[in-house]
């Protein structure tokens, strides 16, 4: 098999697994409606349920973060997705709350760690942005197509978990295509392989994971509530609600087209500030909506958005790291603020109602929106020029600008350490012409005799 049949198959493994573990933050809003109505919980209670299932996906990717290459990707992607089939099977198969609990935990640290594996291996692709649109569509097609066919297969809580449950089993089979363990990854990664050391960009890393953790918290406080949004506020029936959250979700398939389509010729902090600017407005308009147009309207438009800026911040945290760290400890960060964010949207929407709960999101996403921005203008990895390699500053983060013929074994990486360039003295003999030094270090003849 070629390398490029190798790395294409890889890629397809990549993005399944991205869909699967994705997919529970994504239904978060009917799994939480349907914890309240078919166990008989306040909304605080199932969304603190809602929660827990989404903090098991943040603690497993922070553990991956810095043992997943001893593990390898092919085991740890068919342990999350083992453990997704059990957990989330298990919660839907019972009405005992304490075990669709602790179901519900199972599963989303299966999630976490398929969803670590997937961003990891996105980072080592040669363009991680693209990677990560196709994952995005992958799972906002997914997610699409179930909001529009769970409102047909009864009520309760069981539908949505075993949703889930069947998307891992299904994703199992192409799990093959992955390297079996760091030995293999040697064998056929050596450039990445190589890449070892102290973590780059550690300042503007830890901003990013903190910005996009309090990013997903304010956007997955109000997407965890908004069913009750649409269902008591906005006075809609489930399957009017189920057919705006398929239409929003299409919308957000159209959206990450169009990232897709526009790559990096807006770079990364225009996006990312003017989008979050976008949604923060989109928030203020879903939270106050008192009928279907407005409703409808805010979600629809704030789902265009969201995916895509979403895009452009984990390709951001992709290019800071070419061996997935920074991916995974991102990924894992906004994984914590989704779990922290239906408690948080049912706490404020109790306590300050929707219009309230909305008016304190809009205001954390625009302060946020800076030092994202911030990060993304002045120490993303991005390509250089050919041949403009830093020369001072401790330790380059030189590479080769985009080139698809371009070999990789080549190719410096980020964070490599830059070759010294070493002076070399030639004797001279009598009768022959001096030499003197280049400006590079080589020898070349003198002009003078």
């Amino acid at each position: 098999m070629s390398s490029r049949s190798r790395g294409a198959g890889a890629l397809v493994a990549l993005v399944a697994l991205f869909t699967a573990g994705y997919l529970a933050p994504y239904l978060l809003p009917t799994v939480v409606g349907r914890l309240s109505a078919g166990l008989g919980l306040t909304p605080a209670q199932a969304g603190l349920v809602g929660s827990v299932l989404l903090l098991g996906s943040s603690t497993a990717g922070f553990t991956l973060a810095a043992r997943g290459e001893r593990i390898g990707p092919r085991r740890a992607a068919r342990a999350g997705l083992l453990a997704m089939v059990v957990g989330y099977g298990s919660a839907a198969a019972t009405g005992a709350v304490p075990l669709v609990v602790a179901g519900a935990v199972l599963g989303g640290l299966g999630s976490g760690t398929a969803t670590a594996v997937a961003a990891a291996g996105i980072a080592g692709q040669r363009d991680p942005h693209r990677a990560s649109t196709l994952g995005l569509l992958s799972v906002s097609a997914a997610a699409g197509a179930l909001y529009l066919t769970l409102p047909h297969l009864g009520t309760g809580h069981a539908p949505p978990l075993l949703a889930i449950a069947c998307a891992a089993a299904l994703v199992w089979p192409v799990t093959g295509r992955l390297a079996g363990g760091t030995r293999a990854r040697a064998g056929r990664e050596p450039v990445a392989a190589s890449v070892a050391g102290p973590l780059p960009y550690r300042r503007a890393g830890a901003v990013l994971a903190g910005g996009i953790l309090c990013w997903s918290l304010a956007q997955n406080a109000l997407w965890g509530v908004s069913g009750r949004i649409g269902t008591t506020q906005a006075g809609l029936s489930e399957v009017t609600v189920g057919a705006v959250f398929a239409a929003a979700l299409g919308a957000g398939l159209a959206g990450v087209t169009a990232a897709g389509a526009l790559g990096s010729r807006l770079g990364r902090a225009m996006p990312i500030g003017a989008g979050t600017v976008v949604i923060a407005g989109c928030v203020l308009l879903s939270s106050a909506a008192g009928d279907l147009v407005s409703f409808a309207a805010g979600e629809i438009l704030w789902n265009a958005v969201y995916p895509v800026v979403l895009s452009y911040l984990l390709g951001l945290a992709a290019s800071l790291d070419p061996r997935g760290r920074w991916a995974v400890l991102v990924g894992s960060a906004s994984s914590l603020g989704v779990a922290c964010g239906p408690v948080t949207g049912s706490l404020l929407s109790e306590g300050a109602g929707y219009p309230g709960m909305g008016a304190v999101l809009c205001g954390l996403l625009l302060l946020v929106a800076v030092p994202m921005t911030a990060v993304a203008r002045h120490a993303s990895g991005r390509p250089l020029v050919p041949g403009s390699v830093r020369r001072r500053g401790g330790a380059p983060a030189a590479v080769l600008a985009g080139s698809a013929s371009a070999t990789p074994s080549l190719v410096p990486q980020v964070g490599a350490p830059e070759q010294p360039v070493a002076s070399i003295r030639v004797p001279v003999a009598a009768g022959r012409r001096r030499l003197t030094k280049s400006t590079f270090g080589l020898a070349r003849p003198s002009d003078r005799g």
